[in-house]
This record gives structure tokens, sequence and C-alpha cells, in this order.
């Protein structure tokens, strides 16, 4: 009587193992890809921003946020807190609704510069901020109000960007400067922490904020 064969042969086994092989690396190619737009798409938020700035700049000669003309010009408001001096006034990441890096959005918005809501709302949690990939706030203000977790910054204005992975702050920093956190134009810190030039090997899996000088 013939014995019947149970189980798989090595060929079978080598099979099955090529193929599991193949799905990891296809996993693991899609999932570099997507961590690779994400580092694209955030580090274009930092240029877009200028790009807002002095396009908005290049037609009304003032600055948005600081624009007190801002009525005539496009329609929107006035802000509450600064003068008109050159200086965008206030942290970046306000929630004061009346600081001109909050009006900042509305007027670059009313000039058609960029999308979103012209509903002032500097609030937390708020819909009218933009925001990176990850939920993290976006914003911009002058060099020299001081940003109480970074110094040495250089420059006119500073753009800053939350909640950011390590991994792909240091990402950031290598695409748009030196790739070392805490020198040159662009600096990563842990938001909230003591006052520092910056953190220069971000660790891969904390949370940092990303702030570029221009």
């Amino acid at each position: 009587m013939k014995k019947i064969q149970t189980g798989f042969t090595l060929i079978e086994l080598a099979i099955v193992l090529v193929i599991i092989g193949l799905l990891l690396g296809g996993v693991l190619k899609g999932q570099e890809l997507i961590n690779s737009a994400k580092v694209k798409n955030m580090a274009r938020d930092f240029q877009n921003v200028q790009v807002y700035l002095y396009g908005y700049q290049d037609r009304f000669h003032v600055l948005p946020g600081d624009d007190h003309n801002a009525n005539t010009h496009v329609g929107g408001t006035v802000p509450a807190n600064g003068t008109q001096n050159g200086v965008i006034e206030g942290n970046w990441n306000t929630v004061t609704a009346g600081d001109e890096t909050c009006a900042i959005w509305e007027h670059i918005r009313r000039a058609n510069l960029a999308p979103g809501s012209t509903a002032i709302s500097c609030v937390a949690n708020n819909t009218y901020q933009p925001r990176n990939a990850d939920g993290g706030l976006i914003g911009i203000q002058s060099v020299s109000t001081a940003i109480p977790e970074i110094s040495g910054m250089t420059g006119a204005f500073v753009v800053c960007s939350d909640n950011i992975l390590g991994r792909y702050a240091a990402q950031i920093d290598t695409t748009l400067d030196d790739g070392i956190g805490n020198t040159g134009a662009v600096r990563v810190a842990t938001a909230g922490a003591a006052l520092s030039t910056g953190v220069a090997a971000p660790v891969e899996g904390n949370r940092y904020m990303v702030c570029m000088s221009f």
C-alpha cells in the first residue's frame, strides 16, 4: 500500500517564502513612497508661504497681515493688534484673532493667492489656519518677534509648522537646508521646550515643530 504524502515539499515552501517576500517588499516600498510624498508636501508648505507673502507684497506694496488697508485692497479685515510697519506682529501659532499673524491668512486668500476660509478664527482647533499633512499648524511671523523655543534664527520672516515626526523633520531639513536641526535657516525644536538653537538630530518617533527663516 502506497504511503500518502503529507505537508509541503521544499519547493512549495520556497515558493511561499518568495511570495511572502515580494508582498512584504511591496508593502515597504509603498510605505516609503507615502512617506516621501508626505515630506515633499510638508517641504512645499514652507516654500508656498513665501510665494504667498511676496505675491501679496508685489501686488499691494505691503505685507499681508501687516496690511492695515486690507479693507480697501482685498475687502479684508484690518487687524486690531499691531501697526503697518513692515513687521508681521504676533506669534506664528497665535490663538488671538486680532493679531497680524492671524489676519495674514484672510488677506492672502482674499487676494486669491491661496485657498481656504476667509472667516477669521484663530481659536484652538479651528479650521481657518492652514495645516500640514499630519494636521499640525502652519504659521508665519517676523523674526523680530521671538519664538520661545528657538534662538539664533536670521532673516526677516520665519515659517513654522508643528506636530511633525522626527523622521520627517530631518528629511525636511535635508531638503530645504543643511540637514542639521540646530543650524542654518531650518531649525527643529520641541514645542514648549526651553529656548535653544534647536535639536541637531531629531528622534524618529518624536513630534517636533520645524521653522524656516527667509
